[in-house]
């Protein structure tokens, strides 16, 4: 593949990254399946998905900033007055702390897994359609009452399990987080602002994880091509953020499901056709 090719793919990869990765879509599942359509035909892997991934927590970053501030200038202040412990954003930043440690510890623990059979097609495939079921039946019958200020602590954990499954491609990260707020009676706001909140360390510290990993070890993504990618994935992520929370205040989530169920009937179509290999 000439160069110029490489570019290109690594701007088309990108600009899939940020559509993807906060709609309840799964970007890595999208990146798992589009990387061997391309004319290179190969999968991108686990660190290609990892680095860009920091282009759109980038932009979670920056709409969020005056929130984040907040958050952590709380949190840093009750780490030495009793008198702010109570504060609901000191109470947010230990939760989002707490809530990262689930994705971190099974991150790690599995890392070979999740680098190697998890990426596996037909449990891509799987997982997309499984999971957009449990969305649905979330969206239909969640209470949609909560707001982030009753977060407590046992749900904290739980979002944080909820985010751990996003270690499989299919899943989803916002999906899976969403899920369980909207399970846990949270509106629908709530369960996306909280979602891509909580995303913030966990996602920046795989994503520099794998930038380390490539500079110890002998790079296993193309440093031009993929600092591209994450550049055209901060752009792109960003507008989605906008556009996200103003359609889910107003609409559900069915679009996803529809969209998640037909995305694995053609995944397993394509395997089917031999289109597309498994591993």
């Amino acid at each position: 593949m000439s160069p110029a090719s490489a570019w290109l793919e690594a701007a088309f990869l990108g600009l899939i990254q940020g559509l993807t990765e906060f709609l309840p879509v799964s970007s890595s599942a999208h990146l798992r399946i589009i990387g061997p359509l391309l004319p290179s035909g190969g999968d991108p892997g686990a660190a290609f998905t990892a680095i860009t991934q920091i282009g759109t927590e980038a932009a979670v970053l920056l709409y969020f900033r005056h929130d984040i501030v907040r958050i952590f200038l709380a949190w840093w202040a009750s780490l030495t007055q009793a008198s702010k412990r109570q504060d609901p954003d000191a109470r947010m930043g230990w939760l989002i702390i707490i809530g990262s440690v689930p994705i971190v510890v099974l991150g790690l623990l599995f890392k070979d897994a999740i680098e190697g059979s998890l990426r596996n097609l037909y449990i891509t495939a799987t997982m997309l359609i499984v999971f957009a079921l449990f969305l649905a039946a979330a969206d239909r019958f969640g209470r949609r009452e909560r707001t982030l200020k009753q977060l407590s602590w046992g749900h904290g954990v739980l979002f944080g399990l909820a985010q751990a499954m996003a270690l499989i491609p299919g899943v989803s990260r916002s999906g899976g987080t969403i899920t369980a707020g909207l399970l846990m009676g949270y509106t629908r706001e709530a369960a996306a602002r909280y979602s891509f909140l909580l995303a913030i360390p966990a996602v920046m510290g795989s994503g520099f994880y794998q930038l380390f990993r490539s500079w110890q070890h002998g790079s296993p993504v193309a440093p031009g091509p993929t600092a591209l990618a994450t550049l055209i994935a901060f752009g792109v992520g960003y507008g989605v953020i906008v556009l996200f929370l103003k359609l889910v205040s107003t609409r559900g989530y069915m679009a996803f499901v529809y969209y998640r169920i037909a995305l694995g009937i053609l995944v397993f179509v394509l395997l089917g056709t031999g289109t597309l290999k498994a591993l």
